[in-house]
């Protein structure tokens, strides 16, 4: 702590005291509470980023730090449904998910964009419009950790077991999406609207686990020359977000890894004798399908990293198609 400081808390003792009379162990119970807290154990506190206005200043920002124009030319005009319920855990960042894929996807052109919290976007007879489907953030709840179940337990005109009965049916419609040919655009949260299912994790490349606290993650490359990499310039990236790690599909590593934290480097790491590499955004091929996810960004404060919103936007031409390179899987 500065001597400054010390000196300022000092006189404001002595000021209290004076006029107000105040007990001197409470206020050197506040001191020390103060002080602890501040300074002698910073590690103590998550680094929470404060929340950002969603405002037309904020989403100008994004505009100017947007890309001009798409890495993989194409002509085609793709219908993509944004979908952002859930039913656990509020992401402030969905919001600002939303208008920052807004505002990339109209400044290139190319993208038909419907944007909605309604599950009814999940039966076949609507899936079929659409060239993919981004997931924003759709925490589910409960032990079942399943945000159709979530929603459909709900539905007055269902007993339990038709409720579960429809659960299952629009998972699987989800599944058939893409194994025919659709995408899947999956950002952060998103990996645990189906979290204990398999089938889903099986597609969509893992099942969230765990993470510890809000913290500087150092995103590191796997291929630098990977074409989904290209905006970082052979360089990673950091920022404040929450270091995601999986489990169930994960653990085959049946993708094609793109970004990755070092497992040393975090704070709060259950398990240190692990991979090295933790993997943070991937893509891979289920059927006919392209997967992508990326766990950046809990933070909207992210968002003014153009080369990530560079990264969104080939991610988003990779899962509508417009893409060809290297999906193949790692493998353990």
């Amino acid at each position: 702590m500065a001597v400054s400081t010390i000196f300022c808390l000092i006189l404001l003792y002595l000021k209290l005291n004076a006029t107000l009379k105040i007990n001197t162990m409470r206020f050197v119970t506040l001191f020390f509470t103060f002080f602890l807290l501040n300074f002698s154990f910073p590690c103590a506190k998550a680094q929470n980023l404060p929340k950002i206005e969603l405002n037309d200043a904020w989403i100008n920002e994004i505009k100017a730090l947007a890309p001009v124009k798409k890495h993989f030319p194409s002509s085609k005009t793709h219908k993509v449904l944004v979908f952002s319920l859930f039913t656990g855990f509020d992401h402030w960042v969905i919001p600002h998910t939303e208008a920052m894929l807004k505002t990339i996807t109209e400044k290139v052109g190319g993208f038909e964009m419907t944007y909605t919290r309604d599950v009814k976007y999940f039966d076949k007879n609507w899936l079929q419009q659409f060239d993919a489907i981004i997931l924003n953030n759709n925490c589910s709840i409960g032990d079942k950790r399943n945000l159709f179940w979530d929603v459909f337990k709900n539905d007055p005109t269902l007993d339990t077991v038709q409720a579960m009965e429809k659960a299952a049916k629009f998972e699987k419609y989800l599944l058939q999406f893409v194994k025919r040919g659709g995408g899947i655009m999956s950002m952060h949260g998103a990996v645990t609207m189906q979290n204990k299912s398999n089938a889903f994790s099986d597609m969509l490349g893992g099942s969230f686990d765990y993470h510890p606290k809000q913290q500087r993650i150092d995103v590191k490359l796997v291929d630098p020359n990977h074409p989904l990499v290209q905006g970082f310039n052979g360089k990673g990236f950091s920022h404040i977000d929450e270091p995601y790690f999986f489990n169930n599909a994960y653990m085959s590593k049946n993708f094609r890894p793109l970004l990755y934290m070092e497992s040393a480097n975090i704070e709060g790491n259950k398990y240190p004798g692990g991979d090295e590499k933790r993997y943070i955004a991937w893509i891979k091929k289920y059927g006919k399908g392209n997967i992508f996810y990326s766990s950046p960004a809990h933070n909207a404060q992210s968002f003014s990293n153009p080369q990530l919103l560079q990264f969104f936007l080939d991610g988003l031409q990779f899962v509508v198609g417009d893409v060809k390179c290297d999906t193949s899987p790692m493998g353990n």
